[in-house]
């Protein structure tokens, strides 16, 4: 299955694991969005259920065994090359989750995970899909909008 640059959009998953005030995160390897932070997850494979497959994904880019609590959104994440070709599509469903067993530990995918408060959390340099989910359950603040003068 081609990632970049592909012929049709590619089905993926995510979960926004929280557990004791803070929330799981990776630091991407590769693209898209490579060295920035993200919520876990990955695609669904063929023949696989949506809620099988960001189980299975959790547990191996993290090693966690997760209970789903809800679906939070449904995100498009169509990402154009400087010619305004379609390099990545994702559409992506993600969960919120608390961890069930196991511990944290990230696979060839991740060059780091971590635990993090609100605070920690939005001084990262996260994705934005990442951003919107954590703010969309309230785990950090939404934008103040200002108003122009």
């Amino acid at each position: 299955m081609k990632r970049e640059y592909p012929e049709h959009p590619l089905i993926a998953v995510g979960a926004v694991i929280k557990k004791g005030g803070k929330v799981l995160l990776i630091k991407r390897r590769f693209e898209p969005s490579k060295e920035k932070w993200s919520i876990p997850g990955g695609l669904v494979e063929l023949g696989e259920r949506v809620k099988d497959a960001v189980k299975r994904e959790i547990y191996e880019e993290v090693g966690l065994d997760i209970r789903l609590i809800k679906l939070i959104d449904v995100v498009d994440n169509i990402i154009r090359d400087e010619n305004g070709r379609v390099r990545y599509h994702y559409i992506i469903l993600d969960y919120l989750a608390v961890p069930k067993g196991g511990v944290p530990r990230g696979n060839e995918e991740a060059l780091d995970l971590g635990w993090f408060t609100p605070d920690e959390a939005a001084k990262l340099n996260l994705t934005k899909t990442s951003r919107h989910l954590l703010r969309k359950v309230g785990f950090l603040k939404s934008k103040k909008v200002g108003r122009s003068k």
